[in-house]
């Protein structure tokens, strides 16, 4: 049965997907589709029923379905088969049993559309993830990242579509050059407290400067959607999903994600003062990071925030909305002295 009336999963791929999943072969099954997340170019749903083995056994599963559609995202126009890039790939190679992304049992690209046939993860994930896990996470990240840096394996260095070293700096002056975010902050009647405009024009004279210390970290693979819906925690382990934007880029841009990307509000410092420790500690388990003094989170939280939390602030529909915003924007600013 069909629950979801826009969508109908063809028997036959039902069948090899679940027979790759549960390890036995399924001659039938039925299902129920939920919409786990919707969005203008992705549909990800939720596949749920009763898979009927050749040998009679009734099992039940749950394994999700992702289509998504081809678009255009700014500096990375293959973005949206990333995905299906890296899963035909051998990335599964470089994750470990801690720290990984979710199981994929089929994968098809047809024209301008690719479609996913994944594990369901589990676990604790957005604003319920506590402190304690962000620190974790933080040094699962860092452990992860050091060892890429360190061993340069094959199955990383053949990929050839990932987004590129510069894209968040050019995310940054893209922001920059936007009329609408820049001349508000510069504007008699801009809304948003002086002192906050203020830290975004002081990294806009300053950025070159900014930048140059930012590119002498180290280069390592980002996942540079490292925000807390992305991200599944359960039993000390960590499952990522949404690898869409992966690419090469610069140590602590995850980091930076992880602290700010709508994060809870009330904890960003507490965020702040303990997942870089807990980042650099396990980076420090595979290299040396004794000379780097200055690690940069901070400027690129205002590089990558800043102007995105403007545009929301300005544009917000309720004043709720806007309050958030600005609280953010406070604690980043809070952030430069710690």
């Amino acid at each position: 049965m069909n629950n979801h009336n826009e969508k109908f999963v063809r028997p036959e791929l039902l069948s090899l997907v679940l027979s790759k999943m549960l390890e036995k072969t399924i001659i039938r099954a039925d299902y129920q589709l939920k919409e786990l997340q919707g969005g203008t170019v992705g549909d990800v749903l939720l596949v749920t029923g009763i898979a009927v083995t050749s040998d009679g056994e009734n099992l039940p599963y749950k394994v999700v379905w992702k289509t998504q559609k081809k678009f255009e995202r700014y500096g990375d126009p293959d973005s949206w088969r990333r995905e299906y890039d890296l899963y035909a790939s051998d990335i599964k190679q470089v994750f470990s049993d801690s720290f990984r992304s979710p199981e994929c049992y089929h994968a098809e690209l047809n024209d301008n559309e690719i479609q996913l046939w994944m594990e369901y993860i589990g676990g604790v994930s957005g604003l319920h993830l506590t402190t304690e896990m962000y620190e974790h996470i933080a040094e699962e990240l860092g452990r992860f990242q050091g060892r890429l840096y360190t061993e340069r394996p094959n199955a990383l260095q053949n990929l050839s579509n990932l987004s590129k070293i510069e894209y968040t700096k050019n995310y940054y002056l893209r922001y920059r050059s936007w009329h609408v975010v820049y001349d508000y902050i510069r504007s008699d009647d801009c809304e948003i407290p002086k002192h906050l405009c203020n830290m975004l024009i002081d990294l806009d004279n300053n950025a070159e400067e900014i930048f140059s210390r930012i590119e002498m970290l180290p280069i390592v693979l980002c996942h540079r959607d490292f925000w807390v819906a992305n991200i599944f925690y359960s039993d000390n382990k960590i499952v990522l999903i949404d690898w869409d934007t992966a690419g090469w880029g610069h140590m602590g841009e995850d980091i930076a994600s992880l602290i700010t990307d709508e994060a809870d509000v009330c904890h960003m410092l507490d965020y702040y003062q303990k997942s870089i420790p807990a980042y650099y500690r396990g980076f420090s388990e595979y290299v040396d990071v004794s000379h780097i003094h200055d690690h940069c989170i901070y400027e690129l939280i205002v590089a990558m925030f800043g102007y995105r939390l403007v545009e929301w602030y300005k544009f917000a529909e309720s004043t709720e909305d806007k309050s958030i915003h600005l609280d953010t924007l406070q604690k980043i600013y809070e952030m430069k002295n710690r």
